[in-house]
């Protein structure tokens, strides 16, 4: 049996509306081994979400006293809601070789890299297409008022800014294309040298040989 590989973390993310959620559910659906982390937030459900699917739902009490025992990886607070990932599933998803989906914003990402080892870690930015198309996006929406609409879209401007800190970008002027996109760099990243090296190292023993190094 070939020697399991370590699981790594794929960051998304993207302005409110560029499509960053519908990405990453084709992505769990298309690919094995990849699991969305399910951030726990205080915010209230939005028509259609489900407990524990979406997001946990509790209470800011009960947030609070996780950030204090340090349960999660990453939080912050958005527009008043605050939103945190649990470390413990995303340490035992890696352990156990699946990947983890993390849709998170540039703050997040930076805990997170601070948190991790580098070589546990993918960025990826969803970029939208234009500033127009992000506006047009939120506001077909039909789920936040016209002053939420601008303060996201001020808040974009802030993530936009953050694209370098990313291994890869992906501008979804294309749905299909941007879902292929997105496929490719997982598939991409799991057939790197550092991650493949356990499983053909057994492969190269049988050979009697090692790599050059």
């Amino acid at each position: 049996m070939s020697e399991k590989r370590r699981g790594f973390v794929l960051i998304l993310s993207a302005p409110s509306g560029a499509g960053k959620s519908t990405l990453a559910q084709h992505l769990i659906r298309s690919m094995p081994d990849i699991l969305i982390s399910v951030s726990t937030t205080t915010r209230k459900p939005r028509p259609g979400e489900v407990e524990g699917q979406h997001y946990f739902f509790v209470e800011k009490t009960f947030f609070q006293n996780e950030i204090e025992q340090g349960n999660f990886l990453e939080w912050a607070e958005v527009f008043g809601n605050f939103y945190g990932t649990a470390k413990s599933f995303v340490e035992a998803t890696l352990a156990s070789g699946q990947d983890v989906v993390l849709d998170i914003d540039w703050q997040g990402a930076r805990v997170v890299r601070d948190h991790l080892s580098s070589a546990d870690v993918v960025g990826v930015s969803i970029v939208p297409p234009s500033l127009q198309s992000l506006r047009d996006r939120l506001e077909r929406r039909g789920q936040d008022s016209a002053e939420v609409i601008d303060a996201r879209m001020a808040q974009a401007g802030e993530e936009m800014s953050h694209w370098q800190e990313y291994e890869y970008l992906v501008i979804n002027d294309d749905l299909e294309k941007s879902k292929a996109d997105l496929v490719a760099i997982v598939r991409a990243e799991r057939l790197t040298r550092d991650r493949m090296a356990g499983q053909v190292k057994k492969i190269t023993d049988e050979f009697g040989v090692n790599g050059v190094v």
